[in-house]
């Protein structure tokens, strides 16, 4: 304890000066002088023996080591703000909460609560980060996850907000220079714009016939990896594309892309859900966020166009 009590003011320097990118501007947010900084900091690399910046008169980085120091150090010190805000009301909420949600989605609806959220809660961060690839977001530090499926990672619960349908769609100039189709066994006469998910299968396209469900298996003339270049591809006339209802929502609205096939596309609908860390005592300032984040999505839901 003695140890940690020497080293504290050198912790969180550190981690300031990282998140700050610069000695004299972790010094104004700690309300210290900059040489009081690189003291902290000179004292806590002799005590661990590592460096842990590496700094030119251009230039400030975290050597690997200081990567990894700051990383615990950031956790340590969040997990302290988390030990006092239990104590808080919620309109007293206050921290960094960092949540992991897919491009497209993140975009149309969860960028826009936002803006509520903070606006309630002011000494409230929030980290966004929108990927489509596959996130360990418990391995990767984050408090919140907003993806596709009902089925949470271990140690997380899941709270399903909306469901999101799949739609077929085409640009109106490609159906003027190919064709609109009928039935779904015309398909194989047209481009066909395809998505690989980042687990590695390609998306099915599925269509029903009375009683009966059939599955286009010919191969897309255009594989693509992301969600929203499958729109763009669709935009740029290159074909027909299956997707998200959220990633086309404002082509459709406005005629740039048009659905197809609507008597026999499966839509499969899916849910979208909310991931979070199922311990008693859930910070309050994660607890406020995923209670916004649930009133807000479900509002938000979206219907088969």
């Amino acid at each position: 304890m003695q140890d940690i009590q020497k080293s504290w003011s050198g912790f969180v320097a550190a981690v300031k000066v990282a998140d700050a990118g610069s000695f004299s501007e972790a010094a104004r947010q700690l309300n210290i002088t900059p040489a009081a900084v690189g003291k902290s900091i000179g004292l806590l690399e002799t005590r661990l023996g590592v460096r842990l910046f590496n700094r030119t008169t251009r230039q400030l980085s975290l050597t690997p080591e200081g990567d990894r120091v700051v990383e615990r150090a950031r956790a340590a010190l969040e997990a302290l703000d988390e030990a006092g805000a239990v104590a808080k009301p919620d309109a007293d909420v206050s921290g960094l909460v960092r949540i992991s949600c897919g491009a497209g989605y993140g975009r149309q609806f969860v960028l826009p609560v936002m803006a509520r959220i903070l606006n309630a809660h002011p000494q409230l961060r929030i980290e966004l980060s929108l990927s489509d690839q596959i996130v360990d977001l418990v391995k990767q530090g984050f408090d919140i996850g907003i993806r596709g499926g009902s089925e949470p990672p271990q140690g997380m619960v899941a709270r399903r907000v909306s469901k999101v349908a799949t739609v077929l769609v085409a640009s109106p100039e490609y159906l003027r220079s190919h064709g609109t189709p009928k039935d779904w066994t015309e398909l194989a006469l047209h481009r066909r714009i395809g998505l690989r998910f980042a687990s590695g299968r390609v998306s099915q396209w599925n269509f029903k016939v009375g009683t009966k469900t059939h599955t286009f298996d010919e191969r897309p003339t255009l594989l693509l990896t992301a969600p929203e270049v499958v729109v763009d591809a669709a935009l740029l006339h290159q074909g027909i594309a299956q997707m998200a209802q959220h990633h086309a929502l404002e082509a459709l609205r406005t005629g740039a892309l048009v659905p197809l096939l609507k008597h026999q596309h499966v839509s499969r609908p899916f849910d979208i859900s909310i991931f979070y860390p199922h311990r008693s005592g859930l910070a309050a300032r994660v607890r406020v966020v995923v209670d916004s984040l649930v009133a807000g999505l479900q509002a938000a839901q979206t219907t088969v166009y």
